[in-house]
């Protein structure tokens, strides 16, 4: 198994940033009359996933980064619903959101997974001798 260093080497920050990466690319196709609604929700809202896996790796605290990952969780639904927008509103395609939608459940199956590592790591901290 890979030794993590830095959040970097967080398999739900690589996911998160892929996820990231292909927000950024639809909001480069949202009308100009989104760009100070939509489209900046949008931007904030990938770039909270991933900022806060990374603060909460930084505080080396597991109910810490639990907290902050739970936060990073809420974001990535709240780009589901922005995804859902703009199908609805007809500025993305129906396979632009499915690969959306794709990519949206990986990093909430992978970021689920560290979470409950990070509150079973916290567990076994208090539990033990």
């Amino acid at each position: 198994m890979e030794q993590i260093r830095s959040f970097e080497d967080l398999e739900c920050w690589k996911a998160c940033t892929d996820f990231r990466k292909f927000i950024r690319s639809i909001t480069k196709k949202l009308p100009a009359e989104e760009k100070y609604e939509l489209v900046s929700q949008m931007k904030r809202a990938s770039r909270s996933v991933t900022n806060n896996i990374a603060e909460g790796y930084g505080r080396f605290h597991f109910k810490e980064n639990t907290q902050f990952c739970r936060q990073s969780r809420g974001s990535l639904y709240e780009l589901k619903d922005d995804l859902i927008i703009a199908l609805d509103d007809e500025y993305i395609t129906k396979e632009e959101f499915a690969e959306g939608v794709q990519k949206f459940e990986k990093c909430v199956l992978i970021l689920n997974g560290y979470i409950n590592y990070l509150v079973k790591a916290e567990s076994n901290k208090i539990n033990s001798p």
